[in-house]
């Protein structure tokens, strides 16, 4: 079985979530997902900060001094097509507004309340109500194990 690693940011503001409607894509072709992320290179593989940084850069000429808060959130699982696919979600707020555009696909702001009648991926649409109901109101980092059912989301403490 392979392993397939994946990042995404989601870039968030006093209206709500800028997303993605990715065009084109083998992963996520005419879904909303966060603003930008792929899959890891080599030298990422145990960095994915490294790996969502990079991401930003390419697909939105964002660099870390741009964005504030930028946190990892959740980590899911899902087994799919012989593989298990691990994604990490950050979130992160720009620090001015600006016109911004991406190779991928179109950025849109889209409302908090309108968050749920996107068209996305079943990972990334149980993270983001997940987030829209608990996670953004607090600093918890979630796991989150997806099933044929639903997602299973817990927080990631950290122990001896």
């Amino acid at each position: 079985m392979k392993l397939r690693n994946m990042t995404s940011v989601y870039l968030t503001g006093e209206k709500g979530i800028l997303c993605l409607y990715r065009i084109g894509s083998r992963v996520a072709n005419n879904k909303y997902i966060g603003s930008a992320g792929g899959h890891f290179e080599p030298d990422e593989l145990n960095d994915p900060r490294k790996c969502v940084l990079r991401e930003m850069q390419e697909e939105l000429g964002l660099t870390e001094n741009d964005v504030e808060g930028l946190t990892l959130r959740y980590v899911t699982l899902r087994r799919m097509a012989g593989e298990i696919r691990q994604n990490y979600y950050f979130f992160a707020r720009l620090k001015r507004e600006r016109q911004l555009q991406s190779t991928e696909g179109r950025l849109e702001w889209v409302p908090f309340a309108d968050i749920p009648q996107l068209e996305m991926p079943v990972t990334a649409r149980h993270m983001i109500l997940h987030y829209l109901r608990e996670g953004r109101f607090t600093d918890t980092l979630y796991g989150g194990i997806t099933q044929e059912c639903g997602t299973t989301f817990l927080p990631l403490q950290e122990f001896v």
